[in-house]
């Protein structure tokens, strides 16, 4: 690539597409193509055929998904392996037929199986049964690899795929029913600040910039309000039995990796440039943590004191998710925000929006 580059970042909006928006703006890439989905959407053939026809991208960054947690993936199983499948054959068809030079296609780490050998290595792929509440999402996203692998191998097309491991950072999803778990600690906890120190305002603002809190968790932030002397406004009185903690899914006893999203961007561009192979690629730290030590520090970093409290009977989901990044590493990339900054900056940045919508009516 070089700075004047047609480049299509597919997803621009999104946690992964933005990050490599900001990356590439960043290195003085000036010629990038983006596409709203009011613009184009990537599930009607009709409308990326015309968007690659008329733009011809040159490099295309694949980061554009239907994405979600467990409860998600649980509930919308047929949109998740839909939706995913047609953005994929779609973008990567198209790349191939208006000539693109290279693309990169974002999968993740859940295409691996749920008891895969850990750190798992990029072989283990299709080697055991998925994760049950993700395996949707995880077929539609292993297609993808596959497309691409056979478009190499049929047509010679430049196409990567890129496995990166749990990601965070500023532009999550921090809904409360559909995003993963990093994003839905960090917002859990900032409300139960909040709600422990009487914040109703903040309160508020938290639900006008990342949308509705569920019925059991307004009872929680209730409960915990009461317990610190404070009133519980209309829509918070919880019921006489709720106890004042936030609650969390699952034993917290699994463990996961955890990349910050710039991280992943700076990867993405060094992968695109300088490897070239149908062989898939990890991303990640090489580290990993247990669910419970990823809430404790969320904890500190929120300021909120009080209780977590764990609900056993929801599910875990896979026991450890730890990529092996011995591949990329080899090729001489490191990621360089640690988990502690990562947490740091990615709170502020949450406590940033809602502080730009505290007062509004």
């Amino acid at each position: 690539m070089d700075p004047s580059s047609r480049i299509f970042v597919a997803g621009h909006r999104g946690l992964v597409g933005s990050a490599l928006f900001r990356c590439l703006s960043g290195r003085g890439f000036g010629n990038l193509l983006t596409a709203g989905r009011e613009e184009v959407d990537l599930t009607r053939q009709e409308a990326v055929d015309r968007f690659f026809e008329t733009n011809r991208p040159e490099y295309v960054f694949l980061a554009a998904a239907r994405v979600g947690g467990i409860w998600a993936n649980d509930r919308f199983p047929a949109d998740f392996i839909r939706d995913n499948l047609l953005i994929e054959t779609l973008v990567l068809d198209a790349a191939h037929r208006f000539g693109a030079k290279k693309l990169l296609f974002l999968g993740s780490s859940c295409i691996y199986p749920r008891l895969a050998p850990q750190p798992m290595t990029e072989d283990c792929l299709l080697t055991g049964p998925l994760e049950p509440t993700n395996q949707w999402y995880a077929v539609a996203k292993i297609a993808g690899i596959k497309m691409g692998q056979a478009l190499r191998r049929q047509h010679g097309f430049s196409a990567i795929s890129v496995m990166p491991t749990n990601l965070y950072g500023p532009g999550d999803n921090f809904d409360l029913m559909e995003s993963h778990v990093l994003p839905a600690m960090i917002r859990k906890l900032h409300l139960a600040r909040m709600a422990t120190a009487g914040d109703w305002e903040g309160v508020l603002a938290d639900r006008a910039r990342f949308g509705g809190i569920p019925p059991d968790f307004r009872a929680s932030l209730g409960a915990l309000a009461l317990a610190a002397g404070h009133e519980a406004p209309d829509g918070y009185a919880p019921p006489p039995d709720t106890r004042p903690a936030v609650v969390l899914w699952g034993t917290g006893s699994p463990r996961r990796e955890f990349l910050h999203v710039d991280d992943l961007a700076d990867a993405c561009v060094f992968l695109m440039e300088q490897y070239d192979r149908e062989d898939i690629v990890n991303v990640g730290v090489g580290e990993d943590v247990s669910i419970r030590d990823l809430a404790d520090r969320v904890r500190a970093a929120s300021g909120f004191s009080g209780e977590i409290a764990w609900d056993r009977e929801k599910p875990d989901g896979t026991p450890r998710k730890l990529l092996d990044v011995g591949r990329l590493k080899a090729l001489g990339w490191r990621p360089s925000i640690g988990l502690a900054e990562g947490i740091s900056r990615t709170s502020a940045w949450y406590r940033d929006q809602v502080e730009s919508r505290r007062g509004e009516p």
